[in-house]
Formats: structure tokens, sequence, C-alpha cells
């Protein structure tokens, strides 16, 4: 196993494997990649509702993401040699009330400020835009160019091309520390004392990102945040867009072989006190997620859950991720933070780091997304 490289990625989800991708096709194969578990996007990469949305996004965060879905997303399957099922079919996300209404234009505005195609519509559109939608809902936001994919596929079609094009991935290799040499992040040490080197080290290891850049000085406000979802059993064909409420209550879609697949939220998931590897969902949000999909979609007030899952996210303290050069550190790059919508952007995400990698500018101004813009308020 060789152990030294021109870059070494700490994190094999989407966006580790996406990073190692965009760097291999750009010729920079001297790549490994240490993956904590044993398997390929083990973490929130296989563990989410696979939104490639721009809408409902921090406008720090929508810049790259538009670039991502006009430039990288349409092209994907055929690039990656697998069919990610990616689908650009739109995103309602709903409204019942005066106050999610008011949420919703806010967030609409913020985004046509960046130039994306987004706007209200009222409850007689939405029906004709879907007409298994409850009566219930008053309006929505409407953005035609957001979509879904399959996150898992996407994740797996990354690493076999990585792969292919020469890139190491080791399995098993939890890293525990870093270790500067000369000022520069030089290091990487895993739990069973094996010892990485690299001109370059990207840190892309979701939540676990934060003890790791700690071991040379570095803290990044973050917290964990056990997200949930559930998939029914098959249905006949309803829709294709994707669906999200002004609340966050539920978001989800019909995938191609008929099954929904919904994100939900009980409102009690910050008090969860089990441990990360720790992966059993709980009657509380499933429950909840259930009502509300009920409410919104009279339409599966029938249908059976098949099953559910969960995982960590790495919840930013600002809810936007952290990303670029670590100016204290130099070799370091930190990619973290991605607060459970992260999946959207790995593409535009990968494709960056690559950039910064190889000392380009990246396609996106990234500056407010550095890890150092966080001052205390008191």
């Amino acid at each position: 196993m060789k152990k030294t490289a021109e870059v070494i990625i700490i994190g094999g989800g989407v966006n580790g494997c996406a990073a190692a991708y965009y760097m291999a096709r750009r010729g920079l194969t001297d790549v490994i990649v240490l993956e904590g578990s044993d398997s390929i996007g083990h973490g929130g990469s296989s563990r989410n509702g696979g939104g490639v949305r721009q809408s409902g996004r921090d406008v720090r965060e929508l810049t790259y993401c538009m670039w991502g879905i006009q430039n990288l997303w349409p092209g994907l399957s055929e690039e990656l040699g697998v069919d990610v099922e990616y689908s650009q079919t739109g995103n309602l996300r709903l409204g019942k009330t005066e106050a999610h209404m008011k949420k919703l234009q806010q967030l609409a505005d913020n985004a046509r400020s960046c130039g994306l195609d987004v706007r209200m519509i009222d409850g007689k559109e939405v029906k004709e835009l879907n007409p298994y939608l409850s009566e219930e809902v008053i309006g929505a936001s409407w953005c035609p160019t957001d979509g879904h994919a399959n996150p898992m596929l996407t994740t797996l079609a990354y690493y076999k091309r990585a792969l292919e094009l020469g890139v190491q991935f080791v399995k098993g290799a939890k890293v525990i520390k870093l270790r500067k040499m000369q000022g520069r992040a030089r290091q990487v040490v895993t739990e069973d004392g094996t010892v990485f080197e690299a001109d370059q080290i990207l840190l892309v290891a979701g939540y676990e990102s934060r003890a790791i850049a700690r071991t040379v000085g570095i803290d990044i406000p973050m917290t964990t945040y056990f997200e949930e979802a559930l998939v029914t059993e098959m249905q006949p064909h309803m829709f294709d867009m994707m669906l999200g409420t002004a609340d966050a209550d539920f978001y989800g879609h019909q995938c191609k072989h008929g099954s929904f697949v919904f994100g939900s939220e009980c409102g009690l998931e910050e008090a969860t006190d089990q441990s990360l590897t720790d992966l059993k969902t709980s009657s509380l949000t499933i429950s909840a997620g259930s009502r509300a999909i009920m409410r919104y979609i009279p339409a599966l007030k029938d249908a059976k859950l098949v099953r559910s899952w969960g995982g960590w996210l790495d919840m930013s303290i600002d809810r936007v991720p952290i990303m670029g050069k670590v100016t204290e550190v130099p070799g370091l790059i930190l990619a973290c933070g991605f607060t459970g919508h992260g999946f959207g952007t790995a593409p535009a995400v990968g494709y960056m780091l690559a950039q910064m990698a190889v000392g380009e500018e990246t396609v996106v101004d990234l500056s407010a997304l550095r890890y150092d813009r966080f001052v205390s308020d008191r």
C-alpha cells in the first residue's frame, strides 16, 4: 500500500470521491483517499433524499450550486458511465399559512437576486402542477430547474471512475490526527498508527472533520444532527417533481421504480444523544414525518412503509458549508459542514476542490465560505 501522494483526501463520501475524480481528470492521479469505514459513501452520502436543488439555499452557496446544475449535472451520467438517475423536473416548496408564504417569499427573493428562476405561485397553480396535493396548500415557491438524483449511485459512480483513472482508495482507515512539518500540514495518522504523507491534505470527513482539524489548531463550529428518511412501497406514477415545505417537516420525491423517498423531522433531533456509530431510526421522527406527508399528499395515506434509515449530518453553526484553504495551516483544505444539503452541490464542490489542489482559481468565488468567518456575537 502506497503511503505518500501529492494529495490525500480524508473522507470517501460523495464530495471526496467527486474531488478525487476531478483531480484525476485533470491529470493529478497521485491521490490517496482514506475512508474510515469499510464502505464508500457510508455516511451522509448514502443517507439523504437525493435532492438536487437551488431553491431554499443561502445565497452564499447558491452561486456554486447553480453553476453545478448548469454545467455538470445534465451530462453527469454520460460522463461517469453510470445512470445516476438525475431528473430536472422542478421543486415545489409548499405553504399552508400566510406565515409559510412570507417565509417562502423571502427565500424566493433572495434566490432571484442571484439570478435563479424561482417564483411564487398560488394554490390553483400548485394543483395544476401537482393534482395529488392537499386543498389546504395555498401556495408554493416553484423552481423548474431543481431536481433529484440517486445519492448512492452518484457516489459509487465517482468512486468507480476515480479508481479507473488511478486514484488509490484505502477503506477502514480511520484518521485520528494530522501532523505539521515545517509549518505545513503534511502527515495523516490513522487509528492503527499508519502514517500517510502528502503535499496537500483535503479534509472532507463530515462531522469527524472537526476533531481532525483540531489536531492542528483549527476549530470548526459544527454540531451533529441525526436525519432520517423513509421509503414507501411502490405506487402508481403520480408526479416527478421534488417536494418540500416551508416548515421543512418533510421533503422527497417519487423514484423511477415507483417508491417514494421522504426525509422528515419531528423537531427533537438536536436532542438525540445516541453515539455516532448508532444509526437506528426513531419512532417519533418516522411517525411525525408520516403525519406531515399525509397532510400534504392525502393520496399516500394508505401507502405502506417498507423501510427507514438515518444518518449523521455535520451541521454548520450558521447552516452554511465551510470550504477553502486554511491560511494558518498551509497544505490543508477544508470542505465540511454541509448541513444535510451537500449532495446536490457535490459535483460543483468536487470540481472546485480539484481546482484548489492544482492551484487554479475556483469557477465561483468561495471567500464567503472561509472557515474563519465565524466571530463571537457577544
